[in-house]
């Protein structure tokens, strides 16, 4: 990555990340052109990594972990890129956690519709007995 962006944002010369998320850190990292400096700080967000470079300054990049499921990395992605956002790898992250927890909740409530042949509700949310409804015979079953 230090390679890469040598060209377009000058050279990197150093490296911080939490030790929370990177159970071996080394002091120095070589690369085509330099050894690249590693630091750590347990204060610094576990899902940021900081890069410093002395032409352009200080860039923070996400870190999204290689366990998460596509569409979640591609929300994380794109919110991370949105330019002049002020929302910090940690938020970023709890924001993806709530999203994919109400995903999950609504996957598995429909699921549980599903295995129950589907059910009647009262605008209110609350299940209904279908022999409630005024229904002309009451067609339901």
């Amino acid at each position: 990555m230090a390679a890469a962006l040598d060209e377009p944002w000058g050279r990197i010369t150093r490296v911080t990340v939490n030790p929370t998320r990177w159970p071996v850190i080394p002091h120095m990292v070589p690369t085509d052109r330099q050894a690249l400096h590693v630091g750590w700080f347990t204060e610094q967000d576990p899902d940021k990594l900081i890069l410093l470079s002395y032409t352009v300054g200080r860039w923070d990049l996400l870190i999204v972990p290689p366990e998460t499921e596509p569409a979640a990395a591609a929300r994380l992605m794109a919110a991370a890129s949105i330019p002049g956002s002020v929302l910090t790898a940690g938020v970023l992250m709890a924001n993806e956690a709530a999203i994919g927890r109400g995903i999950r909740d609504a996957q598995r409530q429909e699921a549980g519709w599903e295995s129950e042949g589907g059910a009647c509700m009262s605008p209110f949310g609350n299940p209904m007995d279908p022999r409630t409804l005024p229904l002309p015979g009451n067609g339901w079953r």
